[in-house]
């Protein structure tokens, strides 16, 4: 099957086709390191890491880049409102870009704990000035953009020089909503947005540079474009972010990199945004959950696959069951996986190992619900066979090869699996041999046989745990 994604742009599904053949190039949107991460950006990120493994398990070279805002208004309002922990001299606010790494810092934490890899590049924002001096001094000769007449150092994108302005969320200008991000007494319609923040009386003097226009700092929007073009070229493959990000800033990246003579992003990806118990998180009205909430209430291994078990482009509804549920259908894996190499079964795999049914789900949208439903099925094969004594290779290869895809497998506790291979092999045969006999007796209704099996196992130290999947074993 080819792959193949859903563009915003043009509200369709596309075969994907690589700007450069061999090669897939990414960039998603990451944080405005202002405050504590939510778990919408844990989503959204994971979305892009499954994304970006699929891409490279499909033959391409993948590059990544994931931004980093680090500096913006609310940086410095936060800032200006925050004290340092630590801070015990004679001006207690903390500095503005402290601020900033120190959520940096929280928000890679919070990647790493689920097993997201990190980005070929993660730029940040204040080291990329020049690269945003250059891109507006092409609009304004482009007659895109222009400086704010009053002085104040400001400088807007003309939305309405640009005919296709609105063709991302398919809006006409008229039906948009003003851009509130600067003094709109400089605009020439209050639908402009900045590209260059004049320096305002009261702000840091370390939260300025130079340039042709004032001193100052870059607008949100262009930051990304300016990052995008340095790291990917003028036209890359996919551009990526949360749903809530289509407008104004992905609208906005689109108009200025476009009519800079970029041709940008040949696709535009947006993932569904998480609610708690079917309603919008705010704090507000008390209902947010944070990735710390969640990696104290459950694995790292739980989290992530709850955090990416539904379709994208959906809703992912946290309710106070999520996370044992997703906690249950690990354990299965993990389970089935642990007892395969204890038999002595080599779990390496090839390509040709991942099941067809598994292929074309991520092949279709990245349609990770029928994924798992394919790694499933697998794992109930698998421990069939090692039930009936059958051959539990193929399924043992394929749900390894699966979970190895899904970024799964570096999370999981496999325990010593694999020391002695043989010995495990031989265990696994008594057992498997006492099990298959309890459950014929379960079947004939002999609940005192089976019971007693049950007994002479845990006398010798294994554990038997019964589920859907059939019944699995462990050293108590």
């Amino acid at each position: 099957m080819t792959l193949r994604f859903y563009d915003t742009a043009t509200a369709s599904v596309r075969d994907f086709e690589p700007v450069h053949p061999g090669e897939a190039r990414l960039y998603y949107c990451g944080a405005t390191v202002q405050g504590m991460p939510h778990i919408g950006h844990v989503r959204s990120a994971l979305v892009f890491d499954l994304l970006a493994r699929w891409l490279e398990f499909r033959g391409h070279r993948v590059t990544t880049v994931r931004n980093v805002t680090d500096i913006d208004d609310k940086i410095l309002a936060n800032a200006a409102a925050s004290f340092a922990p630590d801070y015990t001299g004679d001006h207690p606010r903390e500095p503005w870009w402290a601020l900033a790494y120190r959520f940096e810092q929280v928000f890679n934490a919070a990647y790493d704990a689920i097993g997201i890899a990190r980005p070929t590049y993660e730029p940040r924002a204040t080291g990329h000035v020049p690269e945003m001096h250059a891109l507006i001094r092409a609009l304004v000769e482009a007659g895109h953009a222009y400086p704010a007449p009053d002085g104040s150092g400001d400088v807007y994108f003309d939305v309405r020089s640009w005919a296709r302005y609105g063709e991302l969320t398919h809006q006409s200008v008229d039906d948009m909503q003003d851009a509130p991000d600067a003094d709109p007494r400089g605009k020439r319609d209050p639908r402009d947005f900045a590209l260059w923040k004049g320096h305002k009386a009261g702000e840091p003097e370390t939260a300025r540079w130079e340039s042709p226009w004032g001193a100052g700092r870059p607008g949100w929007h262009l930051e990304c474009s300016a990052m995008a073009g340095k790291y990917l070229g003028d036209h890359f493959d996919i551009h990526g972010g949360g749903l809530d990000l289509r407008f104004p800033h992905h609208e906005n990246e689109l108009a200025q990199s476009a009519a800079a003579g970029q041709r940008f992003a040949n696709f535009w990806l947006h993932n569904g945004l998480v609610t708690s118990a079917g309603e919008k998180m705010s704090k507000s009205i008390g209902n947010t959950v944070s990735p710390a909430d969640m990696l104290a209430a459950a694995r790292p291994l739980a989290v992530r696959y709850y955090l990416g078990q539904a379709h994208y482009r959906s809703v992912l509804d946290y309710r106070p069951t999520s996370l044992t549920e997703a906690a249950a259908a690990v354990e299965r894996i993990e389970s089935f996986l642990r007892h395969a190499a204890d038999s002595g079964l080599d779990l390496a795999w090839t390509p040709a190992d991942v099941p067809a049914a598994f292929q074309e789900a991520m092949d279709d949208d990245l349609n990770v619900p029928q994924a798992l439903a394919a790694l499933h099925e697998a794992v109930r094969a698998g421990n069939s066979a090692l039930a009936d004594g059958g051959d539990p290779s193929a399924p043992a290869r394929a749900v390894r090869a699966m979970t190895d895809v899904l970024g799964l497998t570096g999370l999981m506790d496999l325990g010593g699996a694999g020391g002695n291979a043989a010995e495990h092999a031989a265990l696994d045969a008594l057992v498997r041999s006492l099990l298959t006999q309890r459950e014929q007796a379960r079947a004939a209704k002999d609940w005192a046989r089976a019971d007693a099996i049950r007994d002479e196992l845990a006398a010798a130290g294994v554990a038997v745990r019964d589920g859907a999947d059939g019944a699995a074993w462990s050293v108590a």
